[in-house]
C-alpha cells in the first residue's frame, strides 16, 4: 500500500523574522503552521531583539514538542550608497557621480559609496546596478576618488541603496567587523546555522568554520551563492560548506536572468549528488507581501523547487514584513505536499556511495521504497546516518531520527524529510522496536504497515549494526 494517506511534508520551510512576525503570538503560530527553521537577517535587527526572539522560539518549540532550527544570516560585505537629503529622479542619459573617501563634488547627481576601493576595482565600460538592479549605469570615466557614470534606465535614487557590479571581483573581506560581532551574538544565543553572504570561494567557508570552532560553537556553515564568482567556484564551495543557499535576489542581478533557472537546477543537482542540504530562497511568494493570494507563476516556481527535491524553501520579506505571513506558510505546505506525492526529479540516483555506512543507508532506502514503508526509523548519536538517508531521498518514507542529543536534533531540521526525536538510547533491539512502535502510532502510522529500522551504532549487548523490516502490531 502506498502511504499517501497521512503524508507529511518532506521539504523544510525557513521563515525570516521581522516586524510582521516578531510577536510571541505570531512566532507560536508560525511554528504551529509548519516552520522548521527561523532566519535572523542581520542586515536588520539589534542584539536585544535577537536575544528576545531566540528565547520565544525556544519556549514555543518546547511547548509544541517540535524542534525548530535557528539560522543567523550575516549581512556580508555589502556595497551601499550613502545618505541623500532627498530622492533623485534619474532618466536615461543623465550623468551620475559616485564618490569615495569623503570626496566632494558639485555635480547635480552625486552620492557617496561606503567601499573606498570601488574606483580601483571597476573599469570604464562596466555596468553598475543600484537598488536590486532597478537603476543601471555605465562607467564612463574614473578619477582618484570619483566614478563618473551614464544613467541607462530611469529610476529614483534613494539613501543607502545596495550596489551590484556583475562580473567584477570586489576586494572586500568575506567577513566584516559587523559580521564578526553578529556571529559572536549568534554563538551566545545558540544559533544552529550561520549563513555567509557573498561567498566567493571555499576559503570563505573555511574561515567562518574556524571562527565557530575556536569559540566552541557546533554551528553549521551555510554558503550563500549570489554572484558569478561563487557559481564559478561552486564545486569547491559545496565541498567546504555544510549547506548551500541559492540566494536568487542578488544572484538574479549578478547573472543574466535567463541563466538563473539553469544555475538553480545545477546547484540543486550538485548538492544532492554530494549529499549537502540545499535551500532555494528569495521571491517564492513575493506578491503575497501585499496580496492574500499568490500568482500562478509563484506556485509553479515553488513546485519546481520541491520537484527537484531541494531540502528547504525560504521566505524573506513574505514573513518578515508581509501582510500574510501565516497564509504564506500554509501555501508552501500545500504545494509541497501535493508535489512530493507526485514524485521527484531523481537526482539522488546520481549519488556515489563508498563506505559501509553509506551502503547501509542505501540498502535501507531501497528496502523502504520496495515495500512502500511510511517510515525509516534511525537510531543515531550524531545525526550522520539520518542525513545520509535523507540525501538518498526515500520515495515514500519520512525519516524519524531517534537521537539522545538536543543540539543534534536541531541541526537535523535543515534536512529533507527528517523528523528529529529526542530519546534515551534503548538497550537492545527489542526495546528499540517497542520505542518505535509507541512513537509511530502517535504519529498516525497504523497497525499492519511496514517500517524500516536502522541503527548507526551497535546497541548495548549487540555486536553489529542492523537493518530491520518490521510490521506495526
Amino acid at each position: 500500500m502506498i502511504p499517501f494517506k497521512n503524508w507529511k511534508r518532506r521539504t523544510k520551510i525557513i521563515a525570516t523574522l521581522g516586524p510582521a512576525t516578531e510577536s510571541g503570538e505570531k512566532i507560536f503560530s508560525l511554528i504551529e503552521k509548519g516552520v522548521d527553521v527561523f532566519r535572523f537577517n542581520m542586515s536588520h535587527g539589534n542584539p536585544n531583539w535577537v536575544r528576545e526572539k531566540v528565547g520565544l522560539i525556544q519556549e514555543f518549540s518546547k511547548r509544541l514538542g517540535k524542534y525548530v532550527g535557528m539560522l543567523l544570516d550575516t549581512q556580508g560585505p555589502a556595497i551601499r550608497t550613502g545618505d541623500l537629503p532627498d530622492p533623485m529622479q534619474l532618466k536615461p542619459g543623465d550623468s551620475f557621480t559616485f564618490t569615495v573617501r569623503g570626496e566632494k563634488t558639485d555635480d547635480l547627481h552625486s552620492v557617496s559609496v561606503n567601499y573606498d576601493d570601488i574606483v580601483n576595482d571597476i573599469h570604464v565600460g562596466d555596468v553598475i546596478l543600484v537598488d536590486n538592479g532597478n537603476i543601471q549605469m555605465r562607467v564612463i570615466a574614473k578619477e582618484k576618488n570619483i566614478l563618473r557614470c551614464e544613467v541607462l534606465t530611469a529610476g529614483v535614487m534613494k539613501s543607502r541603496r545596495h550596489i551590484n557590479i556583475p562580473g567584477v571581483r570586489i576586494n572586500l573581506p568575506p567577513l566584516t567587523q559587523k559580521d564578526l560581532r553578529d556571529i559572536q551574538l549568534g554563538i551566545e544565543c545558540g544559533m544552529d546555522f550561520f549563513a555567509l553572504s557573498f561567498v566567493r570561494e571555499a576559503n570563505d567557508c573555511d574561515l567562518l568554520r574556524q571562527i565557530l570552532i575556536s569559540k566552541g560553537s557546533h554551528g553549521k556553515v551555510v554558503a550563500k551563492i549570489e554572484d558569478q564568482l561563487a557559481v564559478k567556484n561552486l564545486s569547491q564551495i559545496i565541498d567546504s560548506a555544510d549547506a548551500i543557499m541559492i540566494a536568487r535576489g542578488d544572484l538574479g542581478i549578478e547573472c543574466p536572468f535567463e541563466e538563473l533557472p539553469i544555475i538553480q537546477r545545477r546547484i540543486v543537482k550538485s548538492c544532492i549528488q554530494k549529499r549537502k542540504p540545499v535551500i532555494v530562497a528569495t521571491h517564492l511568494l513575493e506578491s503575497m507581501i501585499m496580496n492574500p493570494a499568490p500568482t500562478r507563476a509563484e506556485i509553479t516556481d515553488i513546485a519546481n523547487a520541491v520537484y527537484e527535491q531541494a531540502d528547504c524553501v525560504m521566505l524573506s520579506g513574505e514573513t518578515a514584513s508581509g501582510k500574510y505571513p501565516l497564509e504564506c506558510i500554509q501555501i508552501l505546505d500545500r504545494v509541497a505536499v501535493r508535489t512530493e506525492k507526485s514524485g521527484g526529479a531523481g537526482y539522488a540516483s546520481l549519488v556515489e556511495l563508498f563506505d559501509d555506512e553509506e551502503k547501509l543507508a542505501k540498502t535501507a532506502v531501497h528496502l523502504a521504497d520496495d515495500v512502500g514503508a511510511p517510515a525509516i526509523c534511525v537510531f543515531t548519536r550524531f545525526g550522520h546516518l539520518s542525513t545520509l538517508i535523507a540525501g538518498l531521498r526515500p520515495r515514500y518514507s519520512l525519516i524519524y531520527a531517534f537521537c539522545p542529543d538536543e543540539d543534534v536534533c536541531r541541526k537535523l531540521t535543515l534536512h529533507y524529510g527528517v523528523e528529529p526525536c529526542l530519546v534515551v538510547f534503548p538497550k537492545n533491539q527489542e526495546e528499540s522496536i517497542e520505542l518505535v512502535e509507541s512513537y509511530l502510532k502517535k504519529k498516525g502510522i497504523e497497525s499492519g504497515q511496514k517500517i524500516v529500522l536502522i541503527s548507526e551504532v551497535p546497541l548495548r549487548g549487540e555486536r553489529d549494526r542492523y537493518i530491520l523490516l518490521h510490521q506495526i502490531h
